[in-house]
């Protein structure tokens, strides 16, 4: 007799692992749709913050960007500036003509430029200088114009042509544009260079045997002045050395012959870094006479006295419920005493007159947002008058407390015989 053993293929261990294998698969296909959803859902959440650190991030990006990224010179008559009022155009012309031009800002570069200059030895030193705001000294505009051998000065006021000696002076404004203007002088250069244009200018003169040309019609002085030794040399228009107007007429034949004279131009642009600090302004301490020491502390102390006296409130008037009933004649009383108090006889008047305006309306039925000029004319129809007599009653202007009480009288007078009608 034999037995046969037959097992199920399902319960066998070889049977067993594919299927945990099928169940472990199973769960790493739907933890893994799960995890998407939840990544998205946080997304979806925080979409917002997300935006906005965005938007910030590339804002700090941009920002950094600009402020690292070179700027463009704006400074009217820079070399380094190509809009129509810059000198880029001029300065271009003179190094292509073997100039070579170097452009300052401060005082102290300027004099190390004209040493290295002298010491070279390269055919002598131009310096153009243009300081609009008046920044150099007397001392210093001295010191530049030694230290030079030619000293082009662009539209200079009064102080700056004092502390360069006085040998020019101002003769006044040009009264127009000046498209055309002949040399009308002997100076070399401009002889050589005809005709300029300009849009505005100033106009100055050199007197000591100077030279004065590019004369405005019917005026003293012209658009250029020199010495007569041509070391110093004033221009009073902006506009001849600009890029806009430098192609025009002889303006750069004139540019180049006045800048280029040496093999070296030191194109100066004063900065606020050249006032010396003993040039401070004043304070008001040194500005103020001797006697406002005695008079402000009497000040300070009238101050502190009104305010004792005016502001004995402390704070803003707050509203609170009464705790009793207080009658509309009390409060029409005593509103009427605080006019009288403060002789406030122009808010009393319109008081008044607002009063009896809205009792004529009642008495004539006409409502409470009825206009004035219909309680006038109702007014005036039921007692037989004209509108001009009754808005005149009503509009009485009342200047003294005697005069308001008499109005007041002819008010009561009229709303009693409007209701007695």
């Amino acid at each position: 007799m034999s037995l046969e053993l037959r097992g199920d293929s399902s319960d066998s261990p070889a049977s067993a692992a594919p299927a945990s294998e099928q169940r472990v698969s199973n769960l790493s296909d739907t933890s893994a749709p799960r995890m998407a959803d939840v990544i998205r859902s946080r997304l979806r959440r925080h979409l917002g913050f997300i935006l906005i650190s965005l938007v910030i991030i590339a804002a700090m990006v941009l920002t950094i960007v600009t402020q690292l990224s070179p700027k463009e010179d704006g400074a009217v008559l820079s070399t380094r500036n190509a809009a129509p009022q810059g000198g880029m155009a001029a300065a271009g012309i003179l190094e292509d003509h073997g100039v070579a031009v170097q452009q300052t800002d401060t005082f102290q570069s300027t004099l190390s430029v004209l040493d290295r200059s002298a010491d070279s030895g390269d055919g002598g030193t131009t310096v153009l200088l243009y300081d609009p705001n008046g920044f150099l000294e007397e001392d210093r505009l001295r010191e530049l114009l030694d230290s030079s051998d030619r000293l082009v000065v662009v539209t200079p006021h009064f102080q700056t042509l004092r502390g360069l000696g006085g040998e020019i002076r101002q003769a006044g404004v040009a009264p127009e544009a000046l498209d055309t203007v002949e040399p009308g002088c002997n100076a070399a250069d401009p002889q050589a260079a005809g005709a300029i244009s300009t849009e505005s200018a100033f106009l100055y003169a050199g007197d000591n045997g100077g030279w004065t040309c590019y004369r405005a019609a019917e005026a003293d002085g012209g658009i250029y002045a020199t010495t007569e030794d041509e070391q110093l040399i004033v221009l009073g228009s902006t506009g001849i050395i600009s890029n806009d107007l430098l192609d025009e007429h002889g303006n750069a034949a004139l540019v180049l012959r006045t800048l280029g004279a040496g093999g070296t131009l030191v194109w100066y642009l004063p900065s606020p870094s050249d006032i010396s600090p003993s040039d401070s302004l004043p304070t008001l301490n040194e500005l103020a006479p001797k006697w406002v020491a005695f008079l402000g502390p009497w000040l300070a102390l009238v101050a502190l006295l009104s305010m004792f006296w005016r502001g004995r409130r402390q704070g803003p008037l707050v509203t609170e419920p009464l705790p009793v009933v207080v009658k509309a004649a009390e409060t029409a009383e005593g509103r009427a005493r605080l006019y009288h108090d403060a002789r406030a006889v122009d808010r009393a008047s319109e008081s008044l007159r607002a009063g009896t305006l809205v009792r004529l309306a009642k008495s004539l039925r006409l409502g409470a947002d009825a206009e004035p000029d219909d309680v006038v004319e109702a007014a005036a129809r039921k007692l037989g008058r004209r509108p001009e007599t009754v808005c005149e009653t009503l509009n009485g202007q009342p200047r003294t407390e005697r005069q308001l009480v008499h109005w007041a009288q002819q008010l009561q007078g009229l709303e009693k015989e409007v209701t007695e009608q």
